[in-house]
């Protein structure tokens, strides 16, 4: 029952309608991951979700779909979810959700244009890094060459995506060799905005038994700053695109637009990064 499971969502979306539409993740084997450990993926049941459309305020006009992948549930059964929001909450001007790489490839560029215009306005992606060594580190189940092209299938279809990704995700020293990768595959790519967290230890995780059995060391803050800044540096995106590190993984809290706000944010950064090298 997903009354019993644990929600999670974006902080953005803390005062927005919250619809549970899957329990667990389908895919359920990153390596840093415990938040749906003990979660059977499942769906919600329709009908379970028509009530909770029907019971909502008449003028909600943002809706979040919960679980660790909505899209993963296929075309139909969104289109059905966004065409049953239409008629329950007629003010709603966006329903947003998570979604991954694996779950936009499975749909038709005509599939991705017609969520859209049924509603669907915002997803967030955890493409998480530019590195196939770091992604297939953490088994993410994509590589950087599909993370780029579904990215761009998403523009096509103008369905606008926020790319998160997660600094110090190799591990000690190689701070480097991700901003490079990241940078890379980002400025090829046009997402509304880049997440920033810092990669997390949970325990029982695969990572943290890579940890105790030595074969790999976390990051430092230092070092994830470092990282946090480069990328700020080298970030050179075609459109204005928001750069948010306010996570709370994150040691430093800032968020603005690039290019415009560029030496803003950087000021910031060095500012932290002095008071945290004395």
């Amino acid at each position: 029952m997903y009354r019993e499971s644990a929600i999670h969502y974006p902080q953005d979306e803390m005062t927005t309608m919250l619809i549970p539409v899957t329990i667990g993740c389908p895919w359920n084997r990153c390596t840093f991951c415990t938040m749906y450990k003990d979660d059977k993926y499942s769906l919600v049941p329709m009908e379970q979700i028509r009530q909770q459309l029907i019971n909502g305020y008449k003028y909600t006009e943002k809706v979040f779909l919960t679980g660790a992948d909505p899209l993963y549930i296929g075309f139909e059964k969104m289109m059905e979810i966004l065409a049953l929001t239409r008629a329950y909450l007629p003010y709603c001007a966006r329903v947003a959700s998570y979604a991954s790489i694996r779950s936009v490839s499975i749909y038709s560029d005509e599939e991705l244009s017609k969520l859209h215009h049924a509603g669907l306005r915002l997803l967030y992606i955890g493409f998480e890094s530019g590195s196939d060594r770091f992604l297939k580190l953490m088994n993410k189940g994509h590589t950087r060459e599909d993370a780029i092209r579904e990215g761009k299938r998403l523009e096509k279809a103008k369905l606008p995506y926020n790319a998160i990704i997660l600094t110090g995700i190799g591990g000690e020293g190689t701070w480097k060799e991700n901003v490079r990768d990241t940078v890379s595959m980002i400025n090829q790519i046009h997402p509304k905005t880049l997440i920033t967290m810092n990669l997390m230890l949970m325990e029982g995780s695969d990572l943290s038994a890579l940890v105790e059995q030595g074969e790999y060391t976390p990051a430092s803050q230092i070092e994830n700053l470092l990282e946090t800044r480069a990328l700020l540096e080298n970030l050179d995106p075609e459109k204005e695109m928001d750069f948010d590190t306010t996570h709370p993984t994150n040691i430093i809290k800032i968020k603005g637009r690039l290019p415009g706000e560029r030496e803003r944010l950087l000021g910031e950064i060095s500012r932290v990064l002095d008071k945290n090298q004395d």
